[in-house]
């Protein structure tokens, strides 16, 4: 079992993703494999299941004789070395080592592989309404908000005794549960039945110190809290996803959100063997094979035993090939926008008034219209940051200036301007982040940006105004990608249609550490957030209202429900836009939007057993080792049928399509009517020809199964590099509906 914490010497690698209301860009944590003064770095090694004994003595018996060469030091020596040792995910152990001391170890008899640790980085009061939950009827009442479920979240910690993790109305634990509560100064109760701490803070705490665990394990499962509202705005009944649901919290980030893969390793390893049934991981490592993430070797023991995976598809976005976690046994999750703003208005002197978002709604702010002053960048490059160098050389003292993302309002003020209007470039598009600042400001989007600058430069004189208009709920363009949500393919796996869904990760208000702000002098128990780290714990959240209402469903017919019944248009009945406000591809919406109402009754679903990711895996051309490593257990792919990726059974399609054509397989499995028929329906798209065999499927049982096969052919040239088509397989009560996402050879 996992049982130490990590020595705060450890190597830190890659990856965790949120964008949070005082920070204007993405978080990012740079590769790092420096080791400390004495040569030693955070290694996980990789080791044979041992014949015989325990554990400990076998993971220890890898350690350097110089660690035990002073018997005297033995137990003080192994005590600073062993970090981890893992007991379900993996067999082998994190240790401080030198690279001598690695190359020594890979002559041991059951060493496998050894390489440095990575470091993973960390990528609600109206969104269950959003998304069609509401507490007195439907799919949220009928599936008991999730009564009986556990969800393990790893982050950074939690604020117990936060009126989100009450546990009013909860039945007590699971008999299954075998977890430990670790708080210092707090006890847990029947909602948070469980608190661990894998990484060593100065008070040895499980305490959130930066709000975002917070933050997430309100969002897939806070009790009601009424009332609950971010400096009077969005006041309403702050709720997760799963509010009956229990909770178990891993601390594996430290206060500057990074997350050693090591302490990972041991939270999720951990969460298995205490009982959990949802795993919720709102962070990801960078691009790596999944022999080499362990990750998505952890991910697989935990789907291995029935939990199911949600996890954050990165903050990288928008550009293609930006997302991660991309393994097939994951729910790879992508954000989206809700329908609900926090507006401030922009009028113009010219009587044109456009619309942004903000914070707080000021009770300073100018009611008449001042001058508008665009410190435009064509003289140095950084001046519509509006940074205190630049500022110097334009007047900005009384005045509304115009200034880029990114900019501090700290400097603005500081300068004498009286408020400030924040540009989104064409990368961000509509995706308003809210964010703090220290005087009046709005965010705009690129196209309201475009629009201000043309008035500026057609008046000598330009002048605006902020007016209030508080929280808007009702924009029919919601859901829109965000701009920052990790796009596909996927690198390692093309395959593999990435990421799978998409669910609200703009600007979400749930639960935060309780906080006094600097600026408006207040205590706030609630906050404002942004990432697909927010987005993750919705998707957690209805995995665990799937759970509790279909508890037999595999990992794998919960993700597919989700996949075949996700919205593909928006509120106004038009397809999902992105940040751009064209038409969001399928490697920016994956399946779509999710729906869970729909999700709990599907029809049909594509199921996975997990030794039916080994012909994948073979098929990925990885060595019978590697395979071995993800899998733990024996494997010879000479003797197993490797497939494609596009074999594997899942509920979308992502195929390369050159001249000859191509035959895939899916296997349904009726969930829905006894005797049921279907008829397949394509949306296919120019110059490809999609023929589904056979035509028609019916079925006389539940759990009945069918085997269909798709074929695509080229049917003429195309000037573009990729189309995307539909495959639905429609009765008269439900339609099963995959994305197939084709590029062109």
């Amino acid at each position: 079992m996992s049982g130490k914490m990590l020595n705060t010497g450890a190597v830190l690698v890659s990856l965790v993703f949120i964008i949070i209301n005082f920070s204007p860009a993405i978080i990012a944590v740079r590769a790092s494999n420096e080791s400390d003064k004495d040569g030693l770095q955070t290694y996980i090694i990789y080791v044979q299941k041992p014949e015989q004994g325990d554990l400990d003595s076998w993971y220890r018996s890898f350690l350097p004789e110089a660690t035990i060469s002073n018997s005297s030091d033995h137990d003080r020596n192994q005590s600073s070395r062993m970090l981890y040792f893992y007991k379900n995910v993996v067999s082998g152990f994190a240790a401080r080592l030198t690279a001598e001391e690695v190359k020594a170890m890979e002559t041991k008899k059951g060493f496998i592989s050894a390489r440095v640790e990575n470091t993973l980085h960390l990528h609600t009061t109206h969104t269950p309404n959003f998304l069609g939950l509401h507490r007195g009827s439907g799919f949220w009442k009928d599936s008991n908000f999730g009564k009986g479920v556990i969800i393990g979240v790893l982050d950074t910690g939690i604020t117990p005794g936060h009126p989100s993790f009450n546990d009013e109305g909860m039945p007590p634990p699971p008999a299954k549960w075998r977890g430990k509560c670790e708080l210092v100064g707090a006890t847990c109760n029947n909602k948070l039945i469980g608190v661990r701490n894998f990484f060593c803070s100065k008070d040895g705490s499980a305490i959130d110190y930066t709000g975002h665990g917070t933050h997430t394990a309100s969002t897939a499962a806070g009790n009601f809290v009424h009332g609950a509202n971010i400096f009077g705005q969005a006041n309403g009944t702050a709720v997760g996803m799963a509010p009956l649901a229990h909770l178990a919290v891993y601390k594996v980030c430290n206060p500057n959100v990074y997350c050693p893969e090591s302490a990972v390793i041991a939270g999720i390893d951990a969460a298995i063997e205490d009982g959990v049934d949802v795993l919720s991981l709102s962070f990801g490592l960078g691009l790596s094979q999944f022999y080499d993430n362990g990750i998505a070797k952890a991910t697989f023991a935990a789907i291995r035993r029935g939990i199911f995976v949600s996890i954050a598809a990165g903050n990288s976005g928008p550009n293609h090939y930006t997302l991660v976690n991309d393994a097939p046994w994951m729910l790879t999750v992508g954000a989206s926008t809700i329908d609900r703003g926090i507006t401030i208005s922009v009028r113009l002197g010219n009587q044109e008034t456009y619309d942004g978002e903000a914070l707080w709604q000021w009770t300073d702010i100018p009611s008449k219209r001042l001058p508008l002053v665009y410190p435009d960048a064509r003289n140095h490059s950084t001046t519509t940051f509006c940074s205190p160098e630049t500022l110097k050389s334009v007047d900005v003292k009384g005045k509304v200036v115009l200034c880029q993302r990114g900019a501090s309002g700290d400097d603005v003020l500081n300068a004498g301007g009286a408020a400030m209007i924040l540009m989104n470039d064409e990368l961000f598009g509509d995706s308003t982040l809210i964010q703090r600042n220290s005087l009046p400001n709005v965010r705009v989007s690129h196209a309201v940006s475009e629009s201000i600058k043309a008035y500026i430069n057609s008046t000598s004189s330009p002048t605006a105004a902020l007016v209030m208009k508080g929280t808007v709920i009702g924009g029919g363009s919601a859901p829109q990608v965000a701009a920052f949500s990790g796009r596909g393919p996927s690198r390692i796996s093309p395959g593999i249609l990435k990421p799978d869904i998409i669910g609200p990760g703009l600007n979400i208000i749930a639960a935060w550490k309780t906080t006094v702000d600097p600026i408006a002098n207040r205590v706030y128990t609630f906050d404002i957030a942004s990432g697909t780290s927010m987005a993750c714990p919705h998707l957690s959240g209805v995995a665990a209202l799937l759970k509790s209402a279909h508890p037999n469903w595999s990992h794998a017919a919960i993700k597919s429900a989700m996949m075949t019944t996700a919205d593909t248009v928006n509120l106004e009945g038009k397809p999902i836009l992105d940040c751009t406000r064209l038409p969001a591809d399928l490697y920016a919406v994956g399946a779509g939007q999710v729906n869970p109402s729909k999700a709990n009754d599907p029809g049909l679903v594509y199921d996975i057993q997990p030794d039916d990711y080994i012909p994948y895996l073979c098929g990925l051309n990885y060595t019978d080792e590697q395979v071995q490593s993800i899998v733990d257990r024996e494997v010879q792919c000479a003797k197993v049928s490797s497939i494609p990726e596009a074999e594997l059974n899942y509920p979308s399609f992502s195929i390369k399509l050159g001249y000859s054509p191509q035959t895939y397989h899916r296997t349904v499995t009726n969930v829905g009517k006894a005797k049921s028929f279907y008829t397949g329906q394509i949306v296919a798209p120019e110059g490809v020809e999609i023929t589904v065999h056979p035509h028609n499927i019916s079925f006389a049982a539940k759990n009945q199964k069918v085997t269909y096969s798709v074929t695509f052919t080229r049917t003429g040239n195309t000037n573009a590099s990729s189309a995307q088509a539909y495959l639905s397989w429609v009765s008269d009560k439900y339609t099963v509906k995959s994305p197939i996402a084709i590029s062109f050879e």
